[in-house]
């Protein structure tokens, strides 16, 4: 019996619709990298980008738990020496709320040029409304 491998032109692509609004960051990260992989279709292959696009809404209203709103910090650096910055994750929701959820979800993918190409399927919106409705998403609840 051989395995069927998908090839690129016989990849089907659904659109899927998050919407974040009181839900548990790590949560709704956690379905969108999923998704994202293509884990949840029975033609999955690790090597092959076999997933779907997520477009992920109300991102300024996710929920964090415990004391994370002023514990968790965010990290970048400038590249300079002496050039980290750390910013809380309050101040990050009031300036960049998408950030959160965009660096939640791209800590789950892979590190590769493969797991970069899943990101690219990946829209986060801080409010309710989103320009894809062409695509005819499909909405999930993260409970």
């Amino acid at each position: 019996m051989k395995t069927a491998i998908p090839s690129a032109p016989g990849i089907e692509r659904h659109w899927h619709l998050i919407d974040a609004e009181e839900a548990v960051l790590g949560r709704v990260a956690s379905k969108a990298a999923l998704l994202l992989m293509g884990k949840h279709k029975p033609s999955y292959t690790p090597f092959i980008d076999t997933g779907d696009h997520v477009v992920v809404v109300n991102a300024e209203k996710v929920r964090l738990t415990g004391r994370k709103e002023e514990q968790k910090l965010y990290r970048r650096h400038s590249g300079y020496p002496g050039g980290l910055t750390e910013t809380q994750a309050k101040k990050v929701r009031q300036t960049r709320p998408t950030r959160m959820i965009e660096e939640a979800i791209q800590g789950m993918l892979p590190k590769t040029k493969m797991g970069k190409q899943m990101y690219r399927k990946l829209q986060v919106y801080a409010g309710p409304k989103h320009p894809h409705q062409a695509q005819k998403p499909t909405e999930l609840t993260i409970g």
